[in-house]
């Protein structure tokens, strides 16, 4: 079960977005309890769109309601295309800025995951959340893979994934981007 606080703090945030015109979706370890085996998380990740040079205009709007959990927020907007923020009950946002084609990808496929009777928050798909698992790659990103694998099996579009994990791997020039996603798919006894 996800925490209640999460919850509070993922619903005002994308409720904001959504009120503002902003098409968003959850991304991070908060979305591993929708595809995988829940796991803590102290935070809510996000995406929300923000064309090239939108971001000083998408940051001003989110500091009208979240304050700052950055010394130099602009800076970190501008260069970086995130945002670390604080929701109304002090869980941690961090937000980046969508704009290439994958991230607008990931926002198209979103969709509502049904939370409390009256709280639905989107969340991108499940293999759009290995593939920013993939590109983290830290010890926990690895097992949210396996997990969201072991438990979607074969419902999972194992093409989308490859197609771009693929791309990932070599602008990253990490050619053994993939290993994880197709050893988790091999792992005997994985649900399908």
């Amino acid at each position: 079960m996800t925490p209640p606080r999460l919850v509070e703090a993922a619903a005002e945030l994308l409720g904001f977005l959504s009120e503002n015109g902003r098409s968003a979706c959850l991304i991070g370890g908060f979305v591993v309890s929708r595809w995988g085996e829940p796991r803590v998380t102290r935070d809510v990740d996000a995406a929300v769109l923000a064309d090239f040079s939108e971001e000083t205009a998408v940051l001003n709007l989110l500091l009208s309601k979240f304050p700052s959990r950055d010394p130099d927020p602009v800076r970190r907007a501008e260069l970086g295309r995130l945002a670390l923020l604080r929701a109304s009950n002090g869980v941690d946002l961090d937000i980046s800025f969508a704009a290439f084609p994958f991230e607008l990808e990931v926002l198209e496929r979103a969709s509502d995951w049904q939370l409390t009777p009256e709280i639905a928050v989107r969340t991108c798909s499940a293999e759009d959340l290995i593939l920013y698992k993939l590109v983290a790659a830290r010890l926990i990103d690895l097992h949210d893979v396996q997990s969201v694998v072991s438990r979607m099996g074969a419902s999972l579009d194992a093409g989308r994934v490859r197609l771009w994990g693929g791309r990932f791997a070599e602008i990253l020039e990490k050619p053994e981007l993939l290993d994880p996603f197709e050893a988790a798919l091999r792992k005997p006894g994985r649900l399908s």
